[in-house]
Order: structure tokens, then C-alpha cells, then sequence
């Protein structure tokens, strides 16, 4: 069962879910995070950069893996995920890099990199808490519809609507690349919590088939019903599809 969670605005929503980390770092300080991209958890970074800068709020011992990299992009590329990350959060806290993990878009073997980075959150001890966002089409990480509910780390294509969405990102639409590598359902759904950011309209729809949808490969959101903890956070315009 999904427990959702409505706040006024985004900045409310993104306090929440903040407050969420910190009391799991508090609670343990070596905690495993799993890490979303995108603009619905930028408001959440911000203010863990703010608690970690103004209260304290101590990120030394913990490691991180993100849900997804784009295959093709170098780590060091303006939109790669790994920049991303480092310009909205690990620049700016004490989390030591090299215990952040964002999957590798230019790995010689892609396929082994993906079976070690499923065996590297193993060796971790498993994510504690992980947080999602949701793409338009009702994807998680990106998982596009048709993914199957139990898969793995792997290559996936992009759909063109997930194209479409992230074009704004790059100068072209051109420019987005056509596959990525990310964390699968499976592996999503091990974590022991997870949080889903959502804001705006747009997200309306994604939000309503994930929580009161069936269960189905074409809303990956939707396998998140059958954890045992995941709650959604959301303003109210991504509430609105919602019968509550």
C-alpha cells in the first residue's frame, strides 16, 4: 500500500521529504541512499544542503548509488547524471565521493558493469531508503512502460515521450541520447523505504495510475503498491488525479 502525503507546494513537499533523510541519517549515520535525478528532488537537495550547512546534519559515513546514467554520456558531460548530482548535492555536504555511485554511460562492458553495481549495493548492506521521482508516462528510474516488475540493473531504450520530457535539458532534442542504463524494478523495490517526489500537473495523471491504477508493466510507479513502505509526496496539482 501506498501511503501519499499532499503539501501546498513545492517547497513544502521538498521539506518533507528532507526531513525524511535526515532523521534516516540521524537514526543511522551510515546509512545507504538511493538517489533520484531530475527537478522534483532538486528542492529535496537543496535543503539537505541547508540542514547539512546550517544544522549540522552529518553525511561522512554514508554511501549513495543513483538510480540512472545515460549510455553514451562521459561523467564530465553538462547533462550526465554524475554532474548533476555533484552541482545539486555532493559539492555542496561532506559525503566522501568516492562513496557515491552513479552507473557508468561509457563502461567498456556495460552488461558486467551492471552486474556489479547490483553486486555493489549488495556489499553495502542494500539501500535504506530510496528516493524516486516519476516521469510523465508513469516510469520510475527509467523503467519506460513495458519493463518487467522483477528486472535488474540493465540498458534500456528511451521512449520518445521520456525523449521528449528531458529534451529541455539539452539544446536539442537531438542531443538526448536514446538509451540509458538504470536500476530495474527489482532492484528498486528491495530497498527497505522509498519516497516518490512529484510536483505540477503534469504529473497528475503518472501519479493517479500508480497509486489507484492497476498493478502493471506499462506504470512501472505501480509496482510500488505491493512495498511494504513507500510513501508519496506530493503538492497538490500532482494530487489532483487522486480520490482522497
Amino acid at each position: 500500500m501506498i501511503q501519499v502525503h499532499t503539501y501546498e507546494s513545492y517547497e513544502e513537499l521538498s521539506k518533507h521529504a528532507a526531513k525524511i533523510v535526515s532523521d534516516q541519517i540521524r537514526i543511522k549515520p551510515d546509512s545507504v541512499l538511493g538517489l533520484a535525478t531530475g527537478s522534483s528532488p532538486v528542492g529535496l537537495y537543496r535543503e539537505l544542503i541547508r540542514m547539512h550547512q546550517e544544522d549540522g546534519l552529518d553525511f561522512a559515513n554514508v554511501t549513495s548509488f543513483n538510480l540512472d546514467e545515460y549510455l553514451g554520456l562521459d561523467p564530465k558531460h553538462a547533462q550526465s547524471y554524475r554532474t548533476f548530482m555533484n552541482q545539486n548535492l555532493f559539492n555542496h555536504i561532506n559525503i566522501e565521493i568516492a562513496k557515491t555511485h552513479v552507473p557508468s554511460g561509457i563502461a567498456d562492458d556495460i552488461a558486467a558493469m551492471a552486474l556489479s553495481y547490483e553486486q555493489a549495493i549488495r556489499d553495502a548492506g542494500g539501500i535504506d531508503l530510496q528516493i524516486l521521482g516519476i516521469g510523465s508516462d508513469g516510469h520510475i528510474a527509467f523503467n519506460e512502460p513495458g519493463s518487467d516488475l522483477d528486472s535488474r540493473t540493465r540498458v534500456v531504450d528511451l521512449e520518445e515521450q521520456t525523449i521528449s520530457d528531458n529534451a529541455r535539458f539539452f539544446e536539442s532534442i537531438d542531443d538526448v541520447p536514446r538509451q540509458a542504463i538504470t536500476m530495474g524494478v527489482g532492484t528498486i523495490l528491495e530497498a527497505r523505504e522509498i519516497i516518490l517526489v512529484a510536483n505540477g500537473e503534469g504529473k497528475s495523471a503518472a501519479v493517479s495510475d500508480a497509486v489507484q491504477g492497476d498493478v502493471s508493466t506499462q506504470c512501472t510507479a505501480s509496482a510500488l503498491q505491493n512495498h511494504a513502505k513507500t510513501t508519496f509526496i506530493l503538492d497538490k496539482a500532482a494530487a489532483a488525479g487522486l480520490n482522497i
